[in-house]
């Protein structure tokens, strides 16, 4: 019955974990306060926003594989994030899709 009851709570916990990738991946606290030299050495960063899993609005800064979680309301921040919105991270279109779409312009050009 044991080995029942953890096998079924390990399926349980795969099974969450493959359909809420990023549920362990929110900021659970954030900072009011940064020093200009993290913003400097900043390499990309996210916004996380206040709605699905992740309770708590906040802007993540990754700097050599480490990652700060900081408040969007920092004046600092929101100056530093406009000049540098070449790093937010952009998730790319599959290839197949954007071919697809081609396809259907080229298609309704024609018509």
């Amino acid at each position: 019955l044991v080995l029942f009851v953890s096998m079924l709570f390990l399926t349980l916990l795969l099974f969450f974990l493959a359909l809420f990738p990023g549920a362990f991946n929110c900021c659970m606290k954030i900072s009011d306060e940064i020093p200009r030299g993290i913003l400097r050495r900043v390499e990309k960063f996210e916004l996380q926003k206040a709605d699905g899993l992740c309770h708590l609005e906040a802007v993540i800064l990754y700097i050599e594989s480490r990652k700060f979680c900081v408040s969007p309301q920092i004046k600092k921040v929101k100056k530093w994030m406009k000049k540098n919105k070449h790093k937010i991270p952009r998730k790319k279109s599959h290839s197949r899709q954007r071919r697809r779409m081609k396809r259907i312009k080229k298609k309704e050009k024609k018509q």
